[in-house]
């Protein structure tokens, strides 16, 4: 495999609602083991319902900002520097309760999440908003489900 560089302004643009996405790594230069997103969250917005993923570890490190971190019923609020890796099976959402932009660089394991943020971004592209019944057929693709439990 060759060596990939991604430079600022590079990478493949995704806005899912007021949340940007830029793939740094879509996992074609990993086998498929790794995907990488730098996510962008505007100042006092929520994140996506809280969910959980059966298939793939999630990992989220703060670039800048504060980033609250909803995992079941407990809430962290995070700041730059912060490291925060939810395994397959734990609830978890997002949110900037700041008033700056947050950004994370968040790693995908393997990298399957990665054709989910397209595929959302076809469905807004398409008109269809963004609810939990128009949400749920493709969260059911990638192994994913609003939770606020735990799995067993």
């Amino acid at each position: 495999m060759p060596v990939t560089i991604v430079g600022p302004g590079e990478g493949e643009l995704i806005a899912s609602g007021p949340s940007q996405i830029r793939i740094l790594e879509d996992g074609s230069n990993t086998g498929h083991r790794l995907g990488i997103g730098e996510v962008v969250v505007p100042p006092h917005t929520p994140g996506p319902p809280q969910h959980r993923h059966a298939q793939h570890d999630e990992g989220f490190y703060v670039l800048s900002g504060t980033v609250r971190f909803t995992i079941g019923q407990d809430h962290h609020d995070v700041g730059a520097g912060t490291w925060v890796l939810v395994p397959p099976g734990a609830p978890h959402t997002f949110a900037n309760p700041g008033d700056d932009p947050a950004v994370m660089l968040t790693t995908f394991t393997p990298d399957l999440y990665v054709q989910y943020f397209r595929d959302l971004k076809a469905m807004v592209e398409s008109g269809q908003p963004m609810t939990r019944e128009t949400m749920a057929p493709i969260w059911q693709n990638y192994a994913t489900e609003p939770s606020t439990e735990f799995a067993p």
